[in-house]
């Protein structure tokens, strides 16, 4: 347990941080995972309408520490043509 007041801000602001980046992680997994769901069932419509939502996660991943920006950039670049790749 921390005893300085020092170490008991940085448990708190380390408590919010990880809040943030698991509600980061789940809106990122989720949306993939749906895609990727969508994409296998060659469900175009439903992939195309799913992707907005995808790249807003993505982004505000890569905006806020969470993801690199070229992690996200390149998951929306396969993301992309894996949903191109659907007849």
């Amino acid at each position: 347990m921390a005893i300085t007041s020092s170490a008991k801000k940085a448990l708190r602001a380390s408590e919010k941080k990880r809040a943030f980046n698991l509600r980061r992680k789940s809106a990122v997994d989720r949306t993939l995972k749906n895609f990727r769901k969508l994409v296998a069932a060659k469900d175009k419509a439903g992939a195309a309408k799913l992707v907005p939502v995808l790249y807003k996660a993505l982004d505000k991943a890569a905006k806020t520490g969470y993801l690199k920006p070229n992690t996200a950039a390149r998951l929306k670049s396969r993301a992309m043509a894996s949903a191109n790749k659907i007849q």
